[in-house]
């Protein structure tokens, strides 16, 4: 049982909660996940660490209100109980020998970005760091990013705040104007990972993607988060998450992703009438 000591509300879908798990703490690194339930029936679910604290003994998760599981997370307050909180699990990012390096995130996935970020901005790297979201209420981290990165650009679809368009629009105009990065990180929706991986394809930009996908037991047991990189079948929970971006088949990636969604929105709105009865 892992205690809720923070929760806080970032915009109408995305929750940050600070959870009290010393041992995860402890060995958690950028780009790590852990698998969680909410209660002894539910099910397993990961999240990537989204901030640690070794010395409070604390991990940082935000997540998105997309399925029955995050929507019943949601429900918990500070004091609440989480009932399995199990990691650091996956690979950390790998930093070592990074000198400049553009992070690119989308939605909530800059949630996944930020402690890289911050991570390579702690180490004296060159941060460059591109964010996009569909309109100004959605924008979250704002301020973490900007005091890790050495220059930010915020892209809005409607160009409610910051830049009008795409992160793949303002990444490209970085590379135009001649900035040279040692790597691209990119972060968020399936898609716009697809194409800002053939973006820096066409620069030959090397580019590392995170891969979120379905998971259910975390230590390559199930399959369920298996992935087609370089033509060759891999586990995102052991051997990613992160993987050659210019390697990875997205499309495969995006189907599979689509699979469960008329199940997940059966359960959504199921856990959706159990809390409003309750």
């Amino acid at each position: 049982m892992n205690r809720i000591i923070k929760k806080k509300v970032l915009n109408p879908t995305v929750v940050l909660m600070e959870v009290e798990a010393p041992l995860v703490a402890k060995k958690a690194e950028p780009g790590q996940f852990i698998i969680l339930r909410v209660d002894k029936d539910g099910e397993r679910i990961p999240l990537t660490v989204a901030d640690y604290d070794r010395e409070k003994g604390s991990i940082t998760i935000i997540f998105q209100t997309v399925g029955a599981t995050t929507r019943q997370l949601s429900f918990l307050e500070e004091g609440d109980y989480i009932h399995d909180f199990v990691g650091p699990l996956g690979k950390p990012t790998h930093v070592e020998g990074l000198k400049k390096v553009a992070v690119v995130g989308g939605g909530v996935g800059c949630a996944i970005a930020y402690p890289i970020a911050k991570k390579l901005h702690a180490m004296g790297v060159i941060v460059h760091s591109v964010v996009g979201f569909r309109n100004r209420d959605l924008i979250i981290l704002e301020d973490e990013f900007k005091a890790s990165s050495d220059k930010f650009v915020l892209m809005t679809d409607d160009g409610s705040a910051g830049k009008k368009g795409l992160v793949t629009n303002a990444l490209e105009e970085l590379i135009a104007k001649g900035e040279e990065y040692d790597e691209v990180i990119t972060i968020g929706p399936l898609i716009m990972m697809k194409f800002v991986c053939q973006l820096t394809k066409k620069y030959g930009v090397k580019t590392v993607a995170s891969m979120n996908p379905i998971m259910i037991d975390g230590t390559g047991m199930c399959g369920g988060c298996r992935l087609t990189v370089g033509g060759k079948t891999v586990f995102a929970c052991v051997d990613g998450p992160e993987f050659d971006g210019h390697m990875i088949d997205f499309d495969e990636a995006i189907m599979r992703s689509s699979m469960y969604k008329q199940f997940e929105t059966r359960a959504y709105e199921k856990a959706c009438n159990l809390y409003k009865n309750s």
